[in-house]
């Protein structure tokens, strides 16, 4: 009966995987409307996009490891009603904060959902069949990374802010309705398999730290004690992990894999690929809307080139390294991705319509360029038996860099906001501090102004945001540049692959390339 039903399976399995998909893009386009919506300060919303993130990426080995324990289809049905019921709180936040911690339990749920999806397809397939299964598993998920700015535009133009997270309720309750008849039991045969519940704790409290410190520079400063003490925790719990995973014999992240310099140089590529990603992306898409004035539907229109390139150039990645090899691939990638975060900080270039949309283009063709022989050489340096972990550290790695990017690129951002407007002495004190908030504030405050005092401040604002989004988007170029040198030195390349192979490394690459993409 499972065999019959294969192809139901697939379809179940398909809806789940969208929900994950689309809800890091769809929620990028939302970040100017949840600023009017529940005033959000420019540090909150680095955390709406980083409370999910830390805790997807440091739950996403454990989940996978309960999953196979335990049942991936018990794992992934939970996981569903866990994300479902927090969108549905989280469309209803009065707060930002609340707003936050709705967002990081969403992502527990996003944890158990993705790597049950992918695992109950590979033992539900066998043969060419597998491999048409994943294929279809990471097409669908790249069509939710593109569709997610269309479909948040469209819900933003005619909704309230929540309406970006309530959308996801109605697509769960398909997806565990749909699971709960069509997808079969699945577990691992290894019943000896044990957690690693300590290190997903430690390597949680490490992040946080770390990121809290980040986040929080801008706004009190590298001597705070609170910034101090929060880096100081962070370092420390890092350092307890590390001890951690390399003592003990059932690692979440065996580091012992990072002596190897294809998987370690392979693994620094992917994880400065989506710091770039994120970080650019966090400011770019509140330039379309604060300062361009963009609507969250053309907004979300002009974001959606990236995906668009991505998914375009990643299956055509395998014959450029068949040909040049991976090395000059990935630094092609990297080099192209620098460029185009220089463009990002041109306005004539990132203001014009087609200009923006070659720009952003060209941006994706970069990460493909990048991001799929990357993960290709993280498959290729463990062994066949181990793909499974080698696919789950090259999604912790992107998500982490992810975090990162938001965090550091964010504050980076704030802080020349912050020196780069001018004197608000004019304005009331609690209008003066709401102006340096955000720009979103500032937009704010200006509307209960005087025509001259808001013209004065709204032009003052936007001078600074154009100014720290110019310092963001140019760190990120030379981050890029640094890791194509790095690529240069470390990442081996490697020959060309039979035609035998070819059909099977497509799907794989595909695979582990755009199921979790954002743009």
């Amino acid at each position: 009966r499972i065999h019959q039903r294969r192809w139901f399976t697939l379809i179940a399995i398909c809806i789940a995987v969208t929900i994950t998909s689309i809800d890091n893009t769809i929620m990028n386009v939302g970040l100017p409307s949840i600023v009017r919506g529940v005033g959000a300060s420019q540090a909150q919303l680095q955390w709406l996009i980083d409370s999910y993130t830390i805790v997807f990426a440091c739950l996403l080995l454990t989940m996978g490891a309960i999953g196979d324990k335990w049942g991936r289809h018990h794992t992934m049905m939970i996981g569903l009603v866990i994300f479902g019921g927090f969108s549905a709180f989280a469309s209803q936040a009065d707060s930002a904060n609340s707003l936050i911690i709705c967002r990081g339990l969403m992502g527990i749920g996003g944890a158990l959902i993705l790597p049950a999806t992918l695992a109950i397809l590979t033992n539900t397939f066998e043969g060419k069949e597998r491999s048409k299964a994943i294929g279809v598993w990471a097409a669908v998920a790249g069509i939710g990374v593109a569709a997610g700015p269309l479909l948040g535009g469209f819900l933003l133009d005619h909704f309230w802010w929540g309406s970006i997270f309530l959308i996801n309720v109605p697509i769960c309750v398909i997806a565990v309705v749909m699971g709960w008849f069509l997808v079969p039991p699945s577990k691992s045969a290894d019943e000896g398999h044990r957690l690693d519940p300590m290190g997903a704790v430690l390597s949680i409290i490490a992040l946080v730290g770390l990121l809290y410190g980040i986040i929080e520079i801008p706004e009190k400063g590298w001597s705070s004690p609170e910034v101090l003490l929060a880096v100081g925790a962070g370092l420390l719990f890092l350092a307890l992990f590390t001890w951690w995973e390399l003592r003990s014999d059932h690692p979440m992240l065996d580091l012992n894999f990072f002596r190897n310099p294809r998987f370690s140089a392979a693994s620094m590529t992917i994880t400065i690929n989506y710091f770039v990603m994120f970080g650019s992306t966090f400011l770019i898409v509140q330039y379309f809307q604060f300062i361009l004035g963009y609507s969250p539907l053309k907004a979300g229109v002009m974001t959606a080139p990236v995906a668009v390139g991505l998914m375009l150039t990643s299956p055509q990645c395998h014959k450029f390294v068949a040909r040049w090899g991976t090395t000059k691939v990935v630094i092609l990638g990297l080099l192209i991705c620098s460029g185009v975060m220089v463009t990002y900080g041109i306005e004539s270039i990132i203001a014009s319509d087609i200009g923006g949309i070659v720009v952003r283009t060209v941006f994706g063709v970069g990460l493909a360029l990048t991001a799929t022989p990357a993960t290709e050489s993280i498959m290729g340096a463990l062994p066949r038996d181990r793909a499974g972990v080698g696919s789950a550290v090259n999604d912790t790695t992107r998500q982490i860099g992810g975090a990162l990017g938001v965090a550091v690129i964010g504050s980076l951002f704030a802080w020349r906001y912050h020196a780069s407007l001018s004197d608000l002495s004019g304005l009331p004190a609690d209008a003066s501090s709401a102006a340096q908030n955000s720009i979103g504030k500032a937009i704010q405050v200006a509307n209960t102004l005087p025509s001259d005092q808001a013209a004065s401040l709204l032009e003052n604002a936007k001078h600074a945001y154009v100014s720290g989004m110019r310092v963001g988007v140019w760190t990120c170029a030379l981050i890029l540049v640094g890791a194509a040198i790095l690529a240069a030195k470390f990442l081996p390349s490697t020959p060309g692959i039979s035609d035998d192979d070819v059909e099977l490394r497509d799907v794989e690459l595909e695979a582990v390339s755009l199921d979790d993409g954002i743009i």
